[in-house]
């Protein structure tokens, strides 16, 4: 089992990680992402796992899939196992946020979790 641990932000204008999976989680990754005005993070998919943005500092758009998601200070968002995603700086200060990645249960599952009891047809 992992023990707890405590990691300090930087102020670097660059991507910062925090947590880099096993060993020091149960599989959970995360990290800062420091994005210059006019830039993106990239598209990307994070296969099997769910992502919680958080977000710091400045504004931004969120391509999730077919969405299309205002995100800034204060927000999340969350996206979904196998969805492509790229977080885009639309602002003119710099967009700041914390990424967290985890292992998603599988939906099927989730879903035969919640139909227990329930008669087929």
């Amino acid at each position: 089992m992992p023990n707890a641990f405590v990691i300090e932000l930087n102020d670097e204008p660059n991507y910062q990680r925090l947590i880099a999976g096993a060993p020091a989680s149960c599989g959970m990754k995360s990290g800062r992402v420091w994005l210059a005005p006019g830039t993106e993070c990239g598209q990307h998919s994070t296969e099997g796992h769910e992502e919680q943005l958080v977000f710091l500092a400045g504004r931004g758009i969120a391509h999730v899939g077919d969405q299309r998601l205002d995100i800034g200070v204060g927000k999340i968002c969350y996206i979904p196992p196998h969805t492509p995603h790229n977080i885009f700086n639309t602002g003119t200060e710099p967009l700041v946020y914390i990424f967290c990645v985890a292992p998603a249960a599988v939906a099927n599952e989730t879903a035969q979790a919640g139909n227990k009891g329930v008669e087929q047809t």
